[in-house]
This record gives structure tokens, C-alpha cells and sequence, in this order.
């Protein structure tokens, strides 16, 4: 079938607010990318009328619309006649796209670009953590007992397994370091240092951290002291995000300035050394505790929620906690669970934790689904059996994060299920495991109310996100052909 490519061209550019509206454009094999002065003069159902447009998003400040290939070119030319722009590069148009971009969507398109190139060890990690947690969980498949409990010979196998899963959570700064180094344009061995100097075997790990910090058996925090004048706790971040990212940030911002001014006879002696010291101190007296004390302060501020209005607190956990998973400050709800567990005999935030997992695992299945390309419905898939049994970064990264959408449906989702079981006084004997099999720490009594909630989690986020699939669908097929 013939097309008028002119015609064809001049409705697109009407339907994108007229010449003026737009400030670049480029193509790739299937794709006009341009950028435009203002997105809210598109007139997107107009916009899909036009012949050959087979959809159309927008993603990080790059306005996307799909033609197909072959076609794309010449609608390009009849673009570029019609406008009298010039042509442009994709990454030109990228980088256009990224400067006009509020804080906040800049701030999440830079964390989907350090954790894109790191998601294939996260989500290795994420399934063999669930299958260690299948293995572990009592009364999961026996009454009263775990695998490992009636079959001592799978110890073993449990054992490598864990290191196995545990290497990349224990050692995620270092992978966050380097892939940040490299997105920041600093050198990839100094981020991986820092990143392993954060996780060094003599700081206290997170559990260890919330033990000591709810005072659990006369636990206390250990200190570097520095002259007599300054104390620097002996606290570690693994598992952490934030505390790395801003470090790595920091250290960039050092070499740099240092490589400029630095005489290149000595650069190899003077650069990473002053590099690493400076910012290490940094991380480990300003950066790290700033990070964990904000998420203390989020935590504190959510619990005194929670005492006087627990159903807007319920609320705002469903909405924060994936949020806080994103930056790793999630890590403080340890310290406030032990500490509900021991005065009160139960904690009602680990079972909000374990909805807030199952949502995002949801959600990622429910655009796996959606998703035509075969690699993007494996990873969803993973990534939301690694979620569904408590390991949501393979979700979040690789999937919900990427389209946005479903990672909204997931806080709703999130957020109602919180509610409900708030709102049915559900309390966990126990820190378990965070998705699925999380009925298993919970009273008897609020198992049943608690299986109402994980429905909610589970099919609140797919039906959003079915209900918004003509929006969606367009990003997942672009997949294809590469964002």
C-alpha cells in the first residue's frame, strides 16, 4: 500500500502542536525521536489517527513515535523539509531530551542508567534467594518444619546457594560503584573500591546494625576514633544504594577536578589516592550516616504516622516503601521490626513489606504479559518470581521503573493492601520471607485477612495496568528495536 509520505508528515507535525513545538529530530529503525518545546500541545488520540503511526510515548524528555521501518526514513526527510531543522543524532536528541527533564524523572533516568548495565547479577541473585527461601521457610511444604529441617542433607546445598545469592546483595555497592563511576565519567576501579569499601567485613552489616541500635542483647555501636576529636560509627551499607550513589558522585566530581589540575608525571600517584581517602572519609562520615539518618527520620516520622492515624500511615508505607527500596534506606524497618517484636510481642509493618514486594512483583508479570518481545517477558517473569519471593530489584530496575506505569499500579496496589490489613490489626510473629510465603510469619488469627490483602497486592497492580495497556504498549514494543 502506497503512502503520501508529505501528507503523512505534515498531519504529524500538526498533531505535535505545529513546527514551532518542536526543537530536534532523529530517527532509528522504526522511530521518529524528537524533542519538543512543550508535550502538552500533542494531540495524542489525533496523533494515532495518522496513517502509519503505530503509537507513540514519551521517555526521558524524548518524545517517541513509531512507524516502522523503512517508512521512518522518508517520513523523517518530509519532517526535516517541512520544519527546516537540521538533522540530528539520536544521542544529540537523547541529551536534549535529559536537560529539559525536572529533578525528579532526571534523578530516576540517572538510577535506571547506573542499574541497567548491573540488573542481569540482581536478578540471578533474586531467584536463587527464593529458591533458598522455599528451602528454609517452615511449614512452607511440611507441617511445622522447612526442607532443610526434615532433609539435613540439603544444608549443603542451602549453604552454596546463599553464598551464591548473597554475593551480589553483600557486594552491591561495589557493582553500583563501578557502573556509576562510568555514568558519572570517573574511573570504574576507583567506584568499585569505594563500593568495596563500604561493605568492608569490619562494619556492621544491616541486621547487625538494627540489632545494636535497638540495644538486642546488650549490643552497641562500635566507633573509629580519629585523634580523640571525632568518632565515625564502624557501620556498613550493604545492600544499600543511596549511600554509593552520592559517594561515587562526590568521588567523580573529585578526580576530575583533580585530572585537570594534577601533572600527568604524577597523576597516577597523586589522583587515586587523594581521591579514595577524601572520599572514603566522606562516605563514611557524612554521606553514609546522612543517608541512614534520613531514612531513620522517614521511618520515625511514619511510625508516629501510624500512631495517630493508622490508616493514613498504612497509606503512606504502601507508597513510600518501594520508593525506599529504590535508594536502599529501606534498611531502617529492621531496627524498628526487632524492636515491635520484642516490646509487643509482633510488628505490623514486615507484613506491609511483604505486600509492598508482592505488588511490585505484579506488576512486573502484568507487562511481561503486555510485552510482545521475548526477552522482555523473561525478564518480567524473573523478575517477578524473584519479587514474589522478597527480592524486588530486578522488578523495580529491570522492569516497572523502566515504563513508570507499572510501577505507579504497584504503589497503588501497595497502598490499598497496606490499608486492609492495617486495618484488620494484622501483626507478624516474625521477620520472614517478604512476598509469597509471608503468611507463614503471621499470627493465626490474621492468616485469613492477610491472604484477602496479598489479592489485593497481586491483582490491584495487573488490573491497572491492563486498564492503561493502549499507553503502555507502544514503550514495551519499542523494546524490540531498542529504547
Amino acid at each position: 500500500m502506497s503512502h503520501d509520505f508529505e501528507q503523512v508528515a505534515a498531519r504529524i507535525i500538526e498533531m505535535l502542536g505545529g513546527a514551532g513545538n518542536i526543537r530536534q529530530a532523529a530517527h532509528c529503525l522504526t522511530r521518529l525521536r524528537l524533542t519538543l518545546v512543550d508535550e502538552a500541545l500533542v494531540k495524542g488520540e489525533s496523533l494515532r489517527q495518522v496513517p502509519l503511526v503505530k503509537g507513540y510515548f514519551s521517555n526521558g524528555g524524548v518524545y517517541q513515535i513509531v512507524i516502522g521501518a523503512g517508512d521512518v526514513d522518508r517520513v523523517y526527510a518530509e519532517l526535516l523539509a517541512r520544519t527546516g531543522l537540521g538533522r540530528a543524532t539520536i544521542a544529540e536528541v537523547k541529551s536534549d531530551g535529559a536537560s529539559r527533564l525536572g529533578i525528579l524523572p532526571r534523578l530516576v533516568k540517572t538510577f535506571s542508567d547506573v542499574f541497567m548495565p548491573i540488573l542481569p547479577a540482581i536478578i540471578v541473585a533474586g531467584l536463587l534467594m527464593g529458591v533458598n527461601n522455599l528451602l528454609s521457610s517452615p511449614g512452607m511444604f511440611i507441617a511445622g518444619k522447612s526442607l532443610l529441617d526434615a532433609y539435613p542433607g540439603l544444608s549443603g546445598v542451602w549453604s552454596l546457594l546463599n553464598m551464591m545469592a548473597n554475593t551480589t546483595f553483600v557486594f552491591l555497592p561495589a557493582l553500583v560503584g563501578w557502573s556509576a563511576a562510568k555514568r558519572f565519567g570517573g574511573s570504574e576501579i576507583l567506584g568499585i573500591v569505594l563500593g568495596l569499601l563500604l561493605v568492608h567485613p569490619e562494619l556492621l552489616n544491616a541486621w547487625n546494625y538494627g540489632k545494636a541500635a535497638a540495644g538486642l542483647g546488650g549490643a552497641s555501636l562500635p566507633y573509629f576514633d580519629l585523634f580523640g576529636v571525632m568518632r565515625i560509627e564502624k557501620v556498613g551499607y550493604q545492600g544499600q544504594i543511596l549511600p554509593i550513589f552520592l559517594a561515587c558522585w562526590v568521588m567523580c566530581r573529585i578526580e576530575l577536578w583533580l585530572r585537570a589540575r594534577v601533572h600527568n608525571s604524577v597523576q597516577l600517584l597523586v589522583v587515586p589516592i587523594v581521591t579514595i581517602v577524601v572520599t572514603g572519609f566522606l562516605a563514611l562520615s557524612v554521606i553514609g550516616p546522612l543517608a541512614r539518618h534520613a531514612g531513620m527520620m522517614i521511618t520515625a516520622g511514619l511510625v508516629h504516622v501510624f500512631d495517630m492515624a493508622p490508616l493514613l500511615g498504612a497509606m503512606l508505607f504502601g507508597l513510600l516503601y518501594a520508593p525506599l527500596v529504590v535508594t536502599g534506606m529501606h534498611h531502617m524497618f529492621i531496627a524498628v521490626d526487632l524492636q515491635l517484636i520484642a516490646t509487643l510481642g509482633g510488628t505490623f509493618i514486615w507484613p506491609m513489606i511483604a505486600l509492598s514486594n508482592i505488588a511490585q512483583g505484579s506488576a512486573a508479570l502484568a507487562t511481561g504479559l503486555l510485552s510482545r518481545a521475548g526477552i522482555e517477558r523473561s525478564m518480567a517473569s524473573a523478575s517477578a518470581l524473584s519479587a514474589y519471593f522478597g527480592i524486588t530489584e530486578p522488578a523495580m530496575f529491570g522492569v516497572n521503573l523502566r515504563f513508570k506505569l507499572p510501577f505507579y499500579a504497584a504503589l497503588a496496589g501497595s497502598s490499598l493492601a497496606s490499608s486492609f490489613i492495617v486495618l484488620n490489626h494484622v501483626r507478624a510473629l516474625s521477620i520472614g520471607v517478604g512476598g509469597l510465603p509471608g503468611f507463614l510469619s503471621i499470627a493465626a488469627p490474621s492468616v485469613p485477612v492477610f491472604l484477602l490483602g496479598m489479592l489485593l497486592a497481586i491483582f490491584v497492580p495487573m488490573l491497572l495496568i491492563f486498564a492503561t495497556a493502549r499507553r503502555l504498549r507502544p514503550q514495551l514494543d519499542a523494546t524490540q528495536t531498542g529504547v
